[in-house]
């Protein structure tokens, strides 16, 4: 077996990096971040046209980067595009599993749309596995190579809505651990990240759900995940809400049910053009506020300020 030449363990550069979903969003600003500190961006989307002006944006910065025009749900799509960056580069030393689908929607609105859980599977899981299983045989014969997993906070959180979503992360997030322990002495490593709520179009459709992070913070996150190469990467709001499933799930269970009432699902979510009334199943009854004294409103301001500086509060 060969060996890749040691090199310091932060540095990305001459690396060929493979990002899915690099059209937009998070894989969009990662490509351009991982571009910026000197590898090799190899960029895959369903869409070629916004596909060809990321990659005309980093080769105008004077980054390397090369476009892919791949449905990694498609087998035959994953397995042609695969053997053409491998006869192109040689080698890809890191994948970052960045496409996804998201469904925001009730459990009780989806009974007869069990689709919306067929997709997310198809792009969240199955997807990342096809690029998976297509680019490790190649790390374990050169004995190098690392796989970033893009997962999210709310698998930790189990926020409600998400149950096609959540699940299908869920479902990554655990074969991420197998993998790990079975590929320890190949030298491929894996790093699961759990991120918040990044303001992407594919939230669009979700409506408000709160604060959100920038896709330029996510790339950095994944520029992290590439360099320092960490088993995870989780923000503050999953770790508590770990915590709080093992020590406390009842009072956990109340807080996400309070929260399940609060924000109700959008009009898409809905299957409506417009955000037309439509109350959730046995509303509570309308109970009168208690006055609250200004010491008590200031604290109350002062924590969701504070709360506001807690990545993936709402997520």
């Amino acid at each position: 077996m060969s060996q890749v030449s040691p090199k310091n363990r932060r540095d990305l550069t001459g690396r060929h990096v493979v990002i899915t979903g690099a059209s937009s969003g998070i894989g969009r600003a990662a490509a351009l971040a991982v571009a910026d500190k000197g590898a090799v961006v190899l960029l895959l989307a369903r869409r070629g046209d916004e596909l060809a002006q990321v990659v005309d944006e980093i080769r105008a910065a004077g980054g390397q980067a090369h476009g892919y025009q791949c449905d990694v749900t498609d087998a035959e799509s994953v397995e042609s595009t695969v053997k053409t960056i491998l006869d192109q580069h040689d080698h890809v030393d890191m994948l970052v599993n960045n496409a996804g689908r998201s469904i925001r929607r009730a459990i009780h609105r989806s009974t007869d749309r069990l689709h919306d859980y067929e997709r997310t599977m198809a792009v969240n899981y199955f997807g990342a596995l096809r690029m998976t299983m297509a680019l490790l045989p190649q790390m374990r014969e050169r004995g190098f190579g690392h796989i970033v997993n893009i997962s999210s906070a709310g698998v930790q959180v189990a926020t409600p809505r998400f149950s096609a979503y959540l699940a299908s992360k869920a479902a990554l997030d655990k074969f991420t651990e197998v993998a790990a322990v079975e590929t320890l002495a190949d030298g491929v490593t894996f790093t699961t990240i759990h991120m918040p709520l990044v303001r992407t179009p594919m939230i669009a459709p979700s409506g408000e759900q709160g604060p959100a992070e920038s896709p330029e913070w996510a790339a950095a996150t994944i520029v992290r995940a590439l360099t320092e190469r960490p088993k995870r990467i989780d923000v503050p709001l999953g770790t508590l809400a770990e915590y709080g499933a093992l020590f406390t799930p009842k009072l956990r269970d109340r807080i996400l049910h309070r929260y399940y009432r609060a924000i109700p699902d959008s009009p898409a979510a809905k299957g409506q053009t417009s955000a037309a009334p439509d109350p959730d199943p046995a509303p509570p009854a309308p109970q009168p506020e208690p006055k609250k004294s200004p010491a008590r409103t200031a604290a109350g301001a002062a924590v969701r300020r504070a709360a506001r500086w807690v990545p993936g509060t709402h997520w």
